[in-house]
């Protein structure tokens, strides 16, 4: 059982010479651990001794505590040997590894305290304020569930549970998945986890389904029932594709009507990277309107001015982001130039594009898209 421990009978102090270290004069024979020679090199003879002497006091310090060991601990140490033999492991490795499981959870918090220093730390990083709400929301769920927990005790199994009692969709269950992951990706490289416990739940299927787009009748109807002062933010949104919250944060100096485009700055686009988009002539024609031209597009209240404006133009739904979907359907329908509007949408590829837009509408309906214009500016009708 102890064969490992250093034999101090046989180890011995020998001279020794290399031109290459000629400060070396003197090295042990006879050191082995886990059965492997070491070598170690001494300039005096003195240091070389005072160094066997260390080992040999080691050697006969273990083999004194060996000789008084408990007999129930002989008879553990042979089952965990026998139970870790068919791994290839040992009673070292185990406990080894045991050791840092218990040395993470003494280091580690309760899920309460890391997610207020984790919000902290995104706030420093100046996040936007729409992203940190979804945090606190999310998270703020997590917490009323696992609040008290050791952060480092929480495992992939009862993550997994957690996301599944969701009666939501696959895509909102995933949402959650993702920011738990980014939060336990932050307790791993803090190192109060040893491992990120949200990497091996499962992702949930989403189906793809046909993006939802308003036909030309319906963006017509929508921008004649709409107030003056929300109709700008209205038809950036149909004829220029801008993200709602991308539109929320627009200032009128960003819309450059005497130029053509408006220009999305990094600090307000979602994927913070400046971009400009091109103010076709129908839209042109609507921002003209506009009787403000100073301060954000939008206006306060914007949300109930558009249901407003939706009951008047007897409207019964209104699918996620349809004013962006349309925009995109209809100006790959009309322009077939799927790179010129991923750099108008603001995406890297266009992957996207071809996966969600591509013959959602046809091309006279394209051509009547880009005909809807104010009453007044030329035939807005079919």
């Amino acid at each position: 059982m102890f064969s490992s421990l250093p034999q101090p009978a046989r180890i011995c102090v020998t001279p020794y010479h290399d031109n290459r270290k000629p400060h070396l004069k003197w090295t042990i024979a006879g050191h082995y651990i886990k059965g492997k020679r070491v070598r170690r090199f001494f300039p005096t003879k003195g240091e070389a001794e005072t160094f066997v002497q260390r080992i040999q006091i080691k050697a006969q310090n273990l083999g004194s505590r060996a000789l008084h060991i408990d007999p129930s601990l002989h008879v553990m140490a042979v089952e965990c040997h026998d139970q870790l033999a068919p791994y290839g492991k040992t009673i070292r490795d185990a406990t080894k590894f045991y050791r840092q499981h218990l040395e993470t959870i003494k280091r580690s918090c309760t899920v309460e305290e890391l997610i207020a220093g984790f919000l902290q730390n995104k706030e420093g990083d100046g996040r936007r304020e729409r992203y940190l709400s979804d945090l606190r929301t999310r998270l703020g769920r997590f917490e009323r569930d696992f609040g008290h927990r050791t952060v480092a005790t929480i495992t992939t199994t009862e993550c997994d549970d957690w996301l599944r009692a969701f009666p939501l969709s696959a895509q909102s269950r995933n949402n959650y998945r993702r920011v738990l992951s980014t939060f336990f990706s932050y307790a791993v490289v803090r190192r109060y986890c040893p491992e990120n416990p949200i990497a091996q739940t499962a992702r949930a299927k989403v189906t793809d389904k046909p993006v939802e787009v308003f036909t030309p009748e319906q963006v017509r109807r929508l921008l004649e029932s709409a107030d003056p002062d929300i109709l700008p933010a209205l038809a950036i949104g149909a004829f220029a594709g801008l993200r709602p919250a991308e539109i929320e944060r627009l200032d009128w100096k960003e819309v450059k009507l005497d130029r053509g485009f408006i220009e999305v700055s990094a600090a307000k686009s979602k994927t913070a990277s400046r971009r400009l988009v091109s103010i076709q002539p129908n839209l042109k024609a609507w921002l003209e309107r506009a009787t403000i031209k100073a301060g954000l597009v939008q206006p306060p209240n914007f949300r109930k001015k558009v249901d407003a404006a939706r009951a008047r133009a007897r409207f019964e739904a209104w699918p996620p982001n349809v004013l962006r979907h349309s925009f995109a359907s209809y100006h790959l329908a009309k322009f077939q130039d799927a790179a010129a509007l991923a750099l108008q949408l603001g995406h890297t590829t266009t992957g996207m594009l071809f996966a969600h837009y591509r013959e959602i509408v046809t091309p006279d309906d394209a051509e009547s898209y880009w005909r809807v214009v104010p009453v007044g500016s030329g035939s807005s009708k079919e």
